[in-house]
Order: structure tokens, then sequence, then C-alpha cells
């Protein structure tokens, strides 16, 4: 049978049950994984299981609500599943940035009300992981370096200088660097106008997501390559995997993109792929080529176009760059490998001094954005809950959505709901192939405005 939730006025209401078709395949090895010690995964769930919160997706939201939910009611049996493995999904595939402000504001009064909000929201997320990495003593090279933002031609120097003024406004403290100044800090003459803010943390994602899973409190039980296949929710809700059952009184989505599959979900987010490479460490002499900056991530005006830039602690040079849609949710290594040879050649425009630095890894990774920017955050109907749609900036991000709708989820007050409530809902999007078109289009139109920010 086909399942659903149906809208009742504000409310959802549940009817029978869902099938999942499509999972999440990333068919290349993640890159920041790929720097650090194997790692035994916890094993697949098998048999009948029962719990009283059932958390699906062991991503930043997820891990954030696991934990929450097991400190607030410390009696309750909490069970975190994930398809893949902590550390090798999305959450451990993104570039390292624990972003503090929103990349971009606008300038009318709803904008930057929406802007303040997401500040508060990002910086608590933010110090809610620092206080765990330092609890636990997470090696994640968490680095306090903040971050720049920064312009190739000069006819974005505009945008950048309206970005400057909203961050006045915001109360936020930043630099506004020339070419020459940023030429010294970062050690490339590329960038013609750039904002550094201080507030940013550096790190290594794959690092950080497996050391927040390695201090779950014990009343949560977390299995790896466990996916959802089936869900019937009710009063409790049943969750099929591949080799077993759970039956949780709460269900909670914290997957984004996959989703989409979901009644209450559909219609609302847009899956896209993102392409990175890491070279090979820079020798000290190499180093001395580039001036021997210290380590700095930099975020470009134009998010499709542009290409993200960090030279990292252990002095490799990452380039995230091209986006594609993905509405399967599925990235080959054949779809990767097409992206390497353009990451290299951004690369050598940025660095021509270092022609003889090789890439040494290269991966994709998903993300999952609404039309309007607003996250699909609380509750779905009678003890289901959701956040998805992380819109970017997820580490920070999806970490204070997990603790809030887990405070909401289990009544605790907590001023920042309020913070997350005034985000609004995302808006309908079409299905496909409208949706394709619509997407692709769009990508289109970006990639041609942004041409100059390449």
């Amino acid at each position: 049978m086909e399942h659903f939730f149906t809208a009742h006025t504000d409310k959802l209401q549940v009817r029978n049950r869902v099938q999942v078709r499509d999972l999440p395949l990333d068919d290349n090895v993640n890159g920041w994984s790929a720097l650090l010690p194997p790692r035994q995964a916890q094993p697949a769930l098998r048999g009948q299981h029962t719990a009283d919160w059932l958390v699906v997706g062991a991503g930043y939201a997820g891990l954030a609500f696991a934990r929450r939910v097991a400190e607030n009611r410390p009696q309750d049996h909490v069970v975190l599943i994930d398809a893949g493995t902590v550390g090798d999904n999305a959450s451990g595939r993104n570039s390292g940035f624990a972003i503090d402000i929103p990349h971009s504001v606008g300038s009318t009064v709803a904008e930057l009300r929406t802007a303040d909000n997401y500040k508060r929201l990002l910086q608590s997320g933010t110090a809610d992981l620092k206080a765990q990495v330092q609890r636990y003593h997470i090696a994640c090279d968490w680095r306090e370096q903040g971050k720049f933002q920064a312009s190739v031609s000069p006819a974005s120097s505009p945008a950048m200088e309206e970005y400057a003024r909203a961050l006045e406004t915001l109360k936020v403290p930043f630099e506004l660097l020339d070419h020459a100044a940023l030429t010294k800090r970062l050690g490339t003459s590329y960038y013609g106008l750039g904002i550094f803010s201080p507030g940013c943390v550096l790190l290594n994602p794959a690092a950080l997501t497996r050391g927040l899973a390695e201090h779950l409190p014990a009343n949560v039980s977390l299995f790896e390559r466990t996916p959802a296949l089936g869900f019937d929710f009710g009063s409790p809700s049943e969750v099929q995997t591949p080799e077993g059952q759970i039956r949780a009184r709460h269900v909670v989505i914290t997957t984004n993109g996959a989703a989409a599959q979901l009644p209450g979900l559909s219609n609302q987010l847009v899956n896209l792929s993102t392409y990175a490479s890491l070279t090979q460490p820079l020798s000290p002499e190499q180093r001395d080529r580039i001036g021997n900056p210290e380590d700095w991530g930099l975020t470009p005006v134009s998010a499709v176009s542009g290409a993200t830039v960090r030279y990292t602690h252990d002095h490799r040079v990452l380039i995230r760059q091209q986006v594609r849609h993905a509405p399967r949710f599925h990235n080959s290594a054949a779809d990767t490998a097409h992206q390497v040879s353009q990451h290299r050649q951004i690369f050598l425009s940025r660095f021509p001094e270092l022609r003889d630095v090789a890439m040494a890894h290269s991966w994709s990774g998903l993300i999952s954005f609404t039309r309007n920017g607003a996250p699909r955050w609380g509750k779905l109907a009678p003890n289901v809950y959701a956040t998805v749609g992380c819109n970017g900036a997820g580490i920070s991000k999806q970490t204070v959505a997990g603790s809030t709708l887990a405070d909401l989820a289990s009544g605790v007050d907590n001023p920042l709901i309020a913070d997350m409530q005034a985000l609004g809902q995302p808006n309908y999007v079409p299905p496909r192939p409208v949706l394709d078109v619509g997407v692709n289009g769009y990508l289109l139109k970006e990639r041609w405005v942004g041409r100059h920010e390449v």
C-alpha cells in the first residue's frame, strides 16, 4: 500500500505504512576519513528492539538530538541508527567549517531579523560542540581560526560591501580586507576583496562526528549500516531495517535529503551533490613558496560557481567546487572523477607555484536545501519529529537544531526554540521532472552569473 501523512488543519494525521525506495550512496572514499586511523563501526541492528526514542540519521542533528534527549530523559532508552557509518556519512564529508554567522544576510528588516536568529543559533551550536570537544578530548583538529569570505571579480565588490554593512548591523566583529591584505594572509594573490570574521572554527568533520558518537550517554544505543526501509507510524511506531525491527514510542527524522520520501516532508527538499579534493601535505619548501601562512578557511561570494578553499593545519589545500542535482541521493566514484580536473585547475589558479603538489583524495557529499532557506523543524505528527533541510552551514546549525528539537520533544524550556520556530517552514517544491528542470536551470543561471568567481 502507499502510505502518507494527511493534512488536517494545522496538524498531521498518520495513515498506513511508508516504504523507503532510495537510500543515500557515496561510492568514493571520504578524504577526511582517509586521514584518520581505521575505525570499527558499531554493529548493524538485528532482531526485535524496543525504544522510547528512535532517531533516524547519525549526523550532527541526530547525534545532538540523541545526546540531549538522553540527558533530559535518563530513564528512557534511545536508539540511533544510520544507513552508513559515522564519519563517512554526509556530516563527515563537508568542508569542516563550524560557522558562527550566516553566509548571507540581506538588508530588509525581516532578513536582518532572521539573520539575528541564525546568529544566536549558530553561536550556540558552536559553543555546544566546543564544550563536548573539550570535555571528551575529541581530536578533530579544532582550530578557532575564523573565516574569510572573498570575491575574485571587482563586479562582486558591491555584494561584499553590503554584507559588511549587514554584519555591522548585527554587531558582528569583522575586518574588511583589500587585495594586498588578503595576499599576505592567504599566500595567494587571487582574491580582490574579502571579509574576515573571527568566530568560525575549522576542523576535520569526520573526526568530530566520530568523537561525538563515541561519547554518547549510556542510555543511547548506536547501530550503523542500518538503513530504515519501512515506517509504520502509530502509537507505538514500527520501523523495519534489513535485519530487524524497532518499535518506538517516538520517531525522530534527521536524515536530511532522504527524508523527502517520507510523508509530511515530500515536496519540500532539494538534494544536491558537492565535490571536494584534498592535496598531499606541502613540504616545508613548498610552504615557503606561498609565504608559510597559518591555516585558514575561505568561502566564496558565489556559492554555486565559486570555490570553498582551506589551507589545513597539516598543510594541505582543500578545494570544494561544483554542485549537481542529486534527486536520488547517489554519488558514484565516476561522478567524482569528472570533477577532479576542475579542482586541479582551481587549485593552480590560486597557487601556480605549487604545480608539483598532487591531489591525494577526492570525494563527494550530499546536502539538502529548501526553496526559501527555512528548515523543516518540529513536530510532524503525534510522537513524530523532524529536523531536515540544513541549507548549508550544517555543523553548527544542525547541532543546535537537534538539541533544541530534543528540548521541544522533552518539554524542556529553551529560549532557542523560539529562534528555530521563527525561521519558518519550507516553501513547496514541485515533483519531478518539473523539479529537475527548475533546479538545473537555477544552477546554470548561477554558474553564468558567477562565472568570474571560479
